[in-house]
């Protein structure tokens, strides 16, 4: 919501926050100005997109709300909760498309993916990309089932970079630095390394190699990162996500 009222793509007059919590829809009106209800069966109707932004687990009773709403767009980003699923909990006609956005998208720096189900026109794709572009970048994933590897990779991504700017900071505080100079000098190098590897093209291996000089600092480094496993940590962090989401989508 903060993304679509910021890039102005519509009016805040125009979108309906629904929650069932009366505290955090009074919450979202003074945020942002949007409309807001309890009635989810009701809001729908004669909505352009409905933005499903509800846990996996909360689904079945988001669908016996809604009940059958014909062959209307709808956009999920429900972990694991697969289009087949939300057609049938929908009636059987819904336009549906599914999406794995990340948290960055609450600073303008989010990464979506998105995925059509059957029946989906090309403008309701396109009004479902503006809305998500509107807070990052988007993806389009042709099959469905790597939505999961999505989630595992930036669905949940951004925990395991957040661990990664405490723990260099740690190590800074350690070396001697201070707690928040440590802490601007780790996210600044993440934030400037993921720029390099989007705006230069190069591959990461490439980049990596243009830090590390014969023998020096950062050759010690990485060969410290090598024999404590660090990759593949990063590698089976992915994996164990990507699993859990296929669990949360068998409902």
């Amino acid at each position: 919501m903060s993304g679509l009222v910021k890039s102005k793509l519509v009016r805040a007059s125009q979108v309906t926050a629904v929650d069932v919590d009366q505290t955090r829809l009074k919450n979202l009106k003074a945020s942002f100005g949007v409309n807001i209800s309890t009635d989810i069966a009701k809001s729908v109707t004669g909505a352009d997109l409905i933005v499903l932004a509800v846990k996996p687990q909360v689904m079945n009773e988001v669908f016996a709300a809604i009940g059958n709403i014909g062959a209307k767009a709808v956009l999920s980003i429900a972990a694991g909760v697969t289009i087949s699923r939300i057609v049938k909990g929908l009636g059987g006609h819904a336009h549906v498309i599914r999406c794995m956005p990340n948290t960055p998208a609450l600073v303008g720096a989010g990464i979506t993916a998105l995925c059509a189900g059957p029946g989906v026109k090309a403008s309701e794709m396109g009004l479902a990309q503006k809305v998500l572009d509107s807070v990052g970048a988007t993806v389009i994933v042709k099959n469905e089932k790597l939505l999961d590897a999505v989630t595992g990779l930036s669905g949940s991504g951004p925990a395991y970079v957040f661990v990664v700017i405490e723990a260099l900071a740690d190590g800074g505080v350690l070396m001697g630095l201070d707690r928040a100079t440590a802490l601007k000098l780790s996210a600044q190098t993440v934030l400037g390394s993921a720029k390099m590897v989007l705006e230069t093209g190069k591959h990461p291996g490439e980049l990596k190699d243009m830090v590390t000089s014969p023998g020096g600092t950062t050759a010690h480094a990485l060969e410290l990162l090598e024999e404590f496993g660090v990759r593949g940590a990063f590698v089976a962090a992915v994996r164990a996500a990507k699993e859990r989401a296929e669990e949360l989508g068998k409902g």
